[in-house]
């Protein structure tokens, strides 16, 4: 356990170094392998098989059916943003609720719902919904704190609501069905719209004046507003309704949700011979980068386990005879702290491989565990001083100063800690639709 420990402080030294998060998990995954080969099961060739690690484990990842969604929901959320989707959801979301007081950010969080369910990124979602909802919200001289606040909140939901990219990556780090992740991840992502919301009416009852209420939008304009997100609204419908009917499986969906936003994007004729070469560049990017990272933690995951610190873990917490919603809330604290350092993709990274066999040893369903970790790494997007979300919004509106940013997100971040509780204590929010797809 010991090499184990070593390698996670010269991780951590690494990673504050600001080198890159593939590069020093592959490295510390390399030697330490080799270490413990040569020390522990004395090994003469312990470099040759830490060495051989790097090209069978590059080989396995690039070949994995699971990650294969990968490229294509990107793709997907690539396309639908190129087609001008974010305009149409935020129009469509304040023609119903514009008029309310605080009307433009419950619009902006409903919006960011519904991108994110096209988008799978947190970072895509804030990046592009402030451009869309800011100009609005100062038209209507909402204070800068609610308004950055709403944004950012609402693009962590990217990370969550289906498809999205980091329950991909969970499920492949823990063998769990994809399909039955990203039906799980539903119930809890409409229960951070609808408490996102409650924290919009909350700030706006506490000072008025935060968010006025915009005009009413009339019958006609609803319903022309409802009809530009329809088509995009049935490409979700297509791609999720047919993974929880069992029609086809997550990768094959994959593939549907990326032709079909192909067709909508050049059906509103959106894309050009540059547009569609900048599209697949970014995604191949993307793509890459993702990959790298998994490559990494794999190599890293492969030292941890032959160090034996995931079994040493599990043994040392199951003879603790500690009751489960202890260990649960002591897993929930590590995350918390963990969050306030680094960014959510490198705390899932880091941390599944050590503690999905412990959470498994004591009976609780991964699915359900994989649920309660994304929202966690949820509530990291938004908190000091990493905050990831808050800084890509701060380059999108650079004249909002950082503390304005974490003021306004302090709401949604007591709201996300409500909907972390509910989660932990109630189980068949995550499970019901899993279960009830068999």
């Amino acid at each position: 356990m010991e090499y184990s420990l070593i390698g996670f402080a010269c991780l951590l030294v690494m990673i504050f170094l600001r080198i890159p998060l593939a590069v020093a998990m592959g490295s510390v995954g390399v030697v330490g392998f080799a270490m413990v080969q040569l020390h522990v099961f004395e090994n003469p060739r312990g470099w040759d098989a830490a060495l051989k690690m790097i090209p069978q484990v590059a080989f396995d990842t690039g070949l994995s059916y699971g990650l294969s969604v990968v490229p294509l929901f990107i793709l997907m959320g690539n396309f639908i943003t190129e087609s001008g989707l974010s305009e149409k959801l935020y129009r469509a979301s304040n023609a119903f609720l514009g008029h309310l007081k605080g009307g433009l950010a419950l619009a902006t969080v409903l919006a960011c719902g519904f991108f994110s369910a096209v988008c799978g990124s947190s970072m895509a979602t804030s990046a592009t919904m402030s451009k869309v909802a800011m100009p609005s919200m100062r038209k209507y001289k909402y204070s800068d704190s609610l308004a950055t606040g709403s944004i950012a909140a609402g693009g962590t939901l990217g990370i969550l609501i289906p498809p999205s990219v980091i329950l991909v990556i969970y499920g492949i780090l823990t063998e769990t069905d994809i399909g039955k992740l990203f039906m799980a991840g539903i119930l809890p992502g409409l229960l951070g719209i609808l408490l996102y919301m409650a924290a919009v009416w909350a700030t706006v009852k506490r000072k008025p004046e935060a968010g006025p209420a915009g005009p009413k939008s009339t019958r006609r304009e609803r319903i022309d507003a409802f009809l530009g997100i329809w088509s995009v609204a049935a490409l979700f419908t297509i791609v999720m309704g047919g993974i929880y009917a069992g029609f086809f499986t997550p990768t094959e969906a994959a593939g549907i949700g990326a032709t079909g936003a192909f067709l909508i994007a050049l059906f509103k004729r959106k894309l050009t011979f540059a547009s569609t070469y900048k599209i697949l560049v970014n995604t191949a990017k993307t793509t890459s980068m993702l990959f790298f990272l998994v490559i990494g933690a794999v190599m890293f995951s492969n030292f941890v386990n032959i160090a034996g610190l995931p079994d040493e873990l599990r043994d040392w917490v199951l003879s603790m005879n500690a009751s489960p919603i202890m260990v649960i809330l002591a897993l929930i604290l590590v995350y918390l702290l963990l969050g306030t350092v680094l960014e959510s993709l490198s705390m899932i990274l880091l941390t599944v491989p050590i503690f999905y066999p412990m959470m498994q040893a004591m009976g609780f369903d991964l699915i359900w565990f994989g649920i309660l970790v994304v929202v966690v790494t949820e509530i990291s997007l938004i908190t000091p001083p990493v905050g990831l979300n808050v800084f890509v919004l701060k380059a999108v509106v650079p004249d909002v100063s950082l503390k304005t940013i974490f003021k306004g997100v302090t709401p949604f971040w007591i709201a996300d800690i409500i909907r972390l509780l509910l989660i932990a204590s109630i189980p068949a929010i995550s499970l019901l639709l899993p279960n009830m797809a068999g």
